[in-house]
């Protein structure tokens, strides 16, 4: 059965980051074949893993509006686009949802892709969603069931409050989410007792676990400001151990 991880929180706080990081540790782990969705309509997540985006579903979302190609549903047409906008990488593909290229919304893009979501599924161990700021993406995706919902916080107190939000509102919205974790990024340590505070009071008051706190890495800046793939981080990194056992946490359940 194929498991749901979502990124959510507020812009800046390190969703692309921890997706980049979470697939370098299933890469390691073998946990393959997964699917990553890059559902930020600023799209940077390839950037961080060394990939060129060619057809995003922005793109598509476009060729739908003109006349589609003689004896071919939309459907057809929809699902065929998808699996050519993949970026086919060695044990994960990448699929980037982009920028809608126009006025107008995704609405009938989205419908496609969430009929074609369900048929993608099957290929695959895990889906990482990297979201947006907010959280419509997921419903719009068909993907109301979330096995792993990871809340990314940077270390202020507004920062903790508006993850402690996100996770308030995913019953609203009708999201089935069976288990949700706060991680902290770029952390001064040690934590400051006053953020330290203000973490155990989100978790303790919403349906979030702490999945772990994350300290600033001097490798991960160093690695971006290069322009090198996160895939190529050494295992000696300042950044590795930690994630490492954070997420072997997250996961253990799946070993």
């Amino acid at each position: 059965m194929t498991k749901v991880i979502a990124m959510a929180g507020k812009g800046g706080t390190g969703k692309t980051t921890t997706s980049a990081l979470l697939t370098r540790y299933l890469l390691a782990k073998k946990a393959t074949p997964f699917l990553l969705v890059d559902a930020d309509s600023n799209a940077n997540l390839n950037e961080l893993l060394g990939l060129d985006v060619g057809l995003t579903l922005g793109k598509i979302r476009q060729e739908l509006k003109g006349e589609l190609p003689p004896n071919i549903t939309r459907d057809q047409f929809m699902e065929m686009k998808i699996h050519q906008a993949l970026i086919e990488e060695t044990g994960f593909d990448l699929l980037v949802m982009g920028q809608p290229d126009g006025p107008g919304c995704y609405c009938a893009a989205n419908q496609y892709l969430a009929m074609t979501m369900d048929k993608l599924a099957a290929n695959y161990k895990y889906i990482i969603v990297d979201n947006e700021a907010g959280m419509e993406h997921l419903s719009r995706m068909n993907l109301r069931s979330i096995d792993y919902l990871l809340v990314t916080s940077d270390p202020s107190a507004r920062g903790i409050l508006t993850a402690k939000r996100i996770s308030e509102i995913t019953a609203p919205l009708g999201l089935q989410i069976k288990k949700q974790f706060l991680l902290v990024n770029r952390a001064p340590q040690p934590v400051p007792p006053a953020l330290q505070e203000k973490i155990d009071e989100a978790v303790n008051d919403s349906g979030m676990e702490l999945g772990g706190i994350i300290p600033s890495s001097e490798a991960l800046i160093n690695q971006e400001l290069s322009g090198e793939s996160y895939l190529k981080l050494d295992d000696s990194a300042d950044v590795i151990p930690t994630i490492t056992a954070i997420f072997d946490n997250i996961f253990a359940d799946q070993d």
